[in-house]
C-alpha cells in the first residue's frame, strides 16, 4: 500500500479496500427497440415504493416485496392486497409449488410466506456464515432453491460501496428444503444477483453485477458444477434474470448504464477510496433509462427494450407471463406491465 492510498485510507469512513482491476471497454452500442417505459401501464403500490422483483403465480396474480417490507399481491389492475410483511427489505420473489412464496429477504435471509401472513425463515446462514445481502432466487421442480448472497461485505443500503471495492466476495447458494442443507455453488462473484433456471434445468444463470457478466452454472452431466463466462461485457450492469420462458427467453433487467468514471477508476485503488467517500451528490450516478435485454439459450439478445431517461426506471426485476412483461424497480412507487414482444428484433 502506497503513502497516498494509506493516507486515504485513516480519512476513509466507508471501510472499502478496493482491488484494482481494469474494465473492459463498453461494447459499441446497436439499435435497440425503444419502449416508452413513461406510458407502460403502472400498478400503485399504496404507500410503498421499491417493487425490486415482480413474480407471477398459477393463476396470474403479481406478487412484489417493497422496502417498507411489505408482500404486495395484485389480482389486476388496482386490486392489490398487503398480505405478509417479512420485517426486513424482500428483494427477489418466486412461486413455490404449493402456492407459497420463497422471498430472498436482504436483511433476514431465505424466507418462505403464505398469503395470511405467515414468514419462516428458511435460511439466514450458508456454509457456517451468515447472509449478508440475500437477493435473488430460482426454484427448480424438486423444490430446490438456487439464490445469491450477494456481498460479504456491504449491505443493501451500501451496494454501491461493493461495486466500488470490487473485491468479489458474492455467492450463488443451494438450499435443499427437505434436509435445511445449503452448500456453496460459486463463490467469488461480484456482486451475485439475478439467477434464472434453465427450461431443462440442466444450467443456471447467474448475474454479476459489478462485473457487467452473466456466469453459466452446469447442473448435470459430466460437467455438473462446472462454471463459465455465458456473456460478458455488458452494456450495462445486470440485476434480476427470469428463469427460461414457455418461448425459450432468459429475460434481464440492466439496472443502468456502465457509468465511464466507474470504469476509469477501476486501476485505481485510491481513486476509489475518495469515490466511496463522496457525498451522493458528488458520486457517480446510475443513468435512470428503463432497460431490459431477452437472451436466447445460447446468450445471443433476440429483444432490447429500452427506454428514455426518466423511463420506468430503474427497472431490477422483469418476468414474462400471459402474453405481458411485469417489470419492478428498486425504487419506483409501482410495477409496470406491457406487452412481452414475440418476434426476436
Amino acid at each position: 500500500m502506497g503513502p497516498l492510498r494509506r493516507a486515504l485510507a485513516r480519512l476513509d469512513r466507508t471501510g472499502v479496500d478496493p482491488v484494482a482491476w481494469t474494465a473492459p471497454p463498453a461494447p459499441r452500442e446497436t439499435s435497440g427497440s425503444t419502449v416508452d417505459f413513461d406510458a407502460v401501464e403502472r400498478w400503485p403500490l399504496p404507500g410503498s415504493t421499491g417493487p425490486e422483483d415482480v413474480a407471477v403465480d398459477g393463476e396470474g396474480r403479481v406478487v412484489t416485496g417493497t422496502d417498507d417490507g411489505a408482500i404486495w399481491r395484485f389480482d389486476g389492475p388496482g386490486r392489490v392486497t398487503r398480505i405478509a410483511d417479512t420485517g426486513g427489505r424482500p428483494l427477489g420473489v418466486e412461486v413455490l409449488a404449493d402456492g407459497r412464496y420463497l422471498v430472498c429477504d436482504a436483511d433476514r435471509g431465505l424466507l418462505r410466506v403464505d398469503d395470511r401472513g405467515r414468514v419462516d425463515v428458511l435460511t439466514d446462514t450458508a456454509a457456517g456464515s451468515p447472509l449478508l445481502l440475500c437477493n435473488n432466487a430460482a426454484v427448480d421442480s424438486a423444490g430446490v432453491v438456487y439464490f445469491t448472497d450477494s456481498s460479504a461485505r456491504f449491505r443493501l443500503a451500501e451496494h454501491r460501496l461493493d461495486a466500488i471495492e470490487h473485491s468479489g466476495t458474492g455467492r450463488l447458494i443451494r438450499f435443499d428444503p427437505a434436509t435445511g442443507d445449503t452448500d456453496v455453488l460459486l463463490a467469488g462473484l461480484q456482486f451475485g444477483n439475478g439467477v434464472g433456471l434453465a427450461a431443462d434445468e440442466s444450467y443456471l444463470l447467474v448475474a454479476e453485477t459489478a462485473g457487467y457478466a452473466i456466469r453459466r452454472v452446469d447442473l448435470r452431466g459430466p460437467t455438473a458444477g462446472t462454471a463459465t463466462t455465458w456473456v460478458d461485457n455488458m452494456p450495462g450492469f445486470p440485476d434480476n434474470i427470469a428463469s427460461q420462458s414457455e418461448s425459450g427467453i432468459f429475460w434481464v433487467a440492466l439496472y443502468s448504464p456502465r457509468l465511464p468514471a466507474l470504469d476509469r477508476m477501476a486501476p485505481y485503488p485510491a481513486l476509489r477510496i475518495v469515490a466511496a467517500n463522496l457525498p451522493d451528490r458528488l458520486a457517480p450516478q446510475p443513468v435512470l433509462a428503463g432497460r431490459v435485454l431477452g437472451f436466447d439459450g445460447e446468450g445471443t439478445v433476440v429483444h432490447d427494450l429500452r427506454g428514455d431517461r426518466g423511463s420506468y426506471a430503474p427497472v431490477t426485476g422483469v418476468r414474462e407471463a400471459g402474453g405481458l412483461l411485469y417489470l419492478g424497480s428498486l425504487t419506483a412507487d409501482a410495477v409496470a406491465c406491457l406487452p412481452a414482444p414475440t418476434p426476436p428484433v
